[in-house]
């Protein structure tokens, strides 16, 4: 049997379930869950950085994680165990903004998701899992971010009953501290004034360059 790769854009713009070359037989199987030239050829530009795993056990909870600075988009898949995936789009001019999209990823099937930059992703393990990244950005640790897990106005839903509830959650000190949307959403509108200030700055400087090289020009020819 040969599956091909197969690619759905989902309805967070950018975001894509991914079927992979699969092939098996008797001896077997062969899964090839990246191709760059496949990948361009159905329209996503994905330049492989750097590859990493982890290893977590069951009632773990990973979310809601991204990079600030050098956004780092992820292949996602589950090599192993069984998790509850969840995808954020953080950009502030979508549409979609704030919303997300969850599903279920395991070790029986080898379907990947593409989290593209500007969304935050995690997990929560509901059996000792194996993690995949296949990540278009290498990690940069003076952008690492996040917002918590539980943040009231992204609002997931997350199946607690699945692990023996909410109690039972293995979670980092990291994480507890994460920000909140509100917070995210406030420091996106500082950062995009900065910017727009910054803008202005240089456009005033190449104003005053034109000008004074306008002047230097006109004193030339009056010499």
């Amino acid at each position: 049997m040969v599956q091909r790769f197969e690619f759905k854009e989902l309805e967070l713009k950018g975001a894509y379930l991914i079927k992979p070359f699969y092939a098996t037989d008797d001896r077997g199987g062969l899964i090839k869950d990246y191709n760059i030239d496949t990948f361009r050829a159905n329209g996503i530009d994905y330049e492989l950085k750097e590859t990493f795993y982890t290893i977590s056990k069951r009632c773990v909870i990973r979310s809601t994680h991204f990079q600030l600075i050098k956004p780092q988009p992820k292949l996602m898949r589950c090599i192993s165990g069984r998790v509850f995936y969840v995808i954020v789009d953080l950009r502030p001019d979508s549409p979609t903004y704030g919303k997300y999209l969850h599903m279920e990823l395991n070790g029986d099937d080898p379907t990947s998701i593409l989290c593209p930059a500007g969304f935050g992703q995690g997990y929560l393990v509901l059996e000792d899992s194996v993690m995949s990244y296949k990540a278009a950005e290498v990690f940069y640790g003076e952008g690492d971010s996040g917002i918590m897990y539980d943040d009231p106005d992204i609002g997931i839903e997350w199946p607690f009953e699945l692990i023996g509830g909410r109690d039972k959650l293995i979670i980092s000190e990291k994480d507890l501290q994460l920000m909140s949307f509100k917070q995210y959403t406030q420091k996106m509108r500082e950062q995009s004034k900065a910017d727009e200030a910054e803008g202005q700055d240089v456009k005033s400087c190449s104003k005053e360059e034109d000008k004074a090289s306008d002047q230097d020009e006109t004193s030339r020819q009056e010499d």
